[in-house]
């Protein structure tokens, strides 16, 4: 039996979309759609879509080679599943169920040949991205929805500790990240989406892609990593340093400690995510290190690893319980080495709460 009552997803779906002026939403393979329904299908050049409107039952449209794919979903009991044949035209049929004349969201993800093809068929159709007219739809969990991020987030902690006891120098970025991936897998990840190990100068890199750098004594070496177990995601990132660190090399890396502690203290309802960053970037500014923090402060997690909302400036949306985001403030010197610190955390009635909770501080390895 399933903890996920999908038929209330769907109708609070098509719910926001009216509060947002849309006349309902196209969804296709991907995030959206296991969000909604529980169904997981290969995006492909056969259109698969979901149609959600207000007052009407969810219509999901599959090749009919799938359809006993689609009907056997988690949610699929909430919806009206019907098929389209090879050699016939799937926009036709999709068209058929979409009022004339309106603006739908569809998701972002979604194919350019089929959002062509919608066009074509209904050229008075207009569309918008989800992340855009409806940024809140899937940013808000429930509470077995946290408890599954949080049991990601364990998974990830559990593979540092492990991970910080394996030998660094003289091995090359690719062996750790090796050495990452299969920890995730052993702890019960499905999906691995990165392994980010950056030693030393590729350290001031932040999405540097592990490489044949050798791992030398007196490295700084940023660890970042992350996937998905029982469908939720991780992501969390440490800074471990091969042997003894320089006094330089240590106050970096409580600035970017305190900052991490700062935006976390700042978190509650009513906040705006942009205030998170803020508060971040203030610590790092006054530091002096302002002009290395190069990228936003976090972003949203769930079914995917990066989602709304964004800890950014500009980004005004209101923390509220059960939005789970990543705070993960960094310095970055360019050819010296890097800083990154990262937990996920869940807005709570009260404040914040980590999902992540292995040391702060600089661990030493060998």
């Amino acid at each position: 039996m399933t903890l996920v009552d999908y038929a209330d997803r769907m109708s609070r779906a098509a719910r926001a979309a009216a509060d947002a002026g849309l006349a309902g939403l196209v969804i296709t393979p991907g995030p959206d759609l296991t969000h909604l329904c529980g169904y997981q299908p290969v995006a492909t050049e056969r259109l698969t879509a979901l149609l959600l409107a207000p007052g009407r039952t969810p219509r999901l449209l599959v090749p009919v080679l799938e359809r006993p794919d689609a009907e056997a979903a988690p949610g699929a009991d909430a919806t009206e599943v019907s098929g389209w044949m090879d050699g016939g035209d799937p926009y036709e049929a999709l068209a058929g169920l979409l009022p004339p004349g309106r603006r739908f969201g569809i998701s972002d993800g979604a194919w350019a040949m089929h959002l062509l093809g919608l066009q074509r068929t209904l050229p008075d159709t207009a569309y918008s991205a989800l992340s855009e007219a409806l940024p809140m739809l899937r940013a808000v969990k429930d509470a077995h929805e946290v408890e599954l991020l949080a049991a990601a987030g364990a998974a990830a902690d559990a593979v540092f500790e492990e991970i910080v006891g394996v030998r660094f120098a003289g091995r090359r970025e690719s062996d750790i990240a090796a050495d990452i991936s299969a920890l995730l897998r052993g702890y019960g990840h499905s999906q691995v989406d990165f392994t980010i190990v950056g030693s030393g100068p590729n350290g001031a890199n932040p999405h540097h892609e592990a490489g044949d750098r050798v791992i030398e004594d007196g490295d700084m070496v940023v660890l970042d990593f992350g996937g998905l177990k029982d469908g939720y995601g991780s992501d969390t990132t440490r800074t471990v340093h091969v042997g003894e660190p320089t006094k330089e090399e240590l106050k970096v890396h409580e600035v970017v400690r305190e900052a991490q502690e700062a935006a976390f203290e700042a978190v509650r309802p009513g906040a705006a995510c942009q205030d998170i960053d803020r508060v971040a970037r203030k610590v790092i500014g006054e530091a002096g290190y302002g002009e290395y923090f190069i990228h936003r402060t976090g972003h949203g997690i769930g079914v995917t690893t990066h989602e709304p909302p964004y800890m950014v400036e500009g980004e005004h949306l209101p923390l509220v319980p059960g939005m789970c985001f990543s705070i993960e403030p960094g310095i970055y010197l360019p050819g010296r080495f890097g800083v990154r610190i990262e937990d996920i955390v869940t807005c709570t009635e009260t404040g914040g709460r980590r999902l992540n909770n292995t040391d702060r501080e600089l661990r030493i390895v060998v």
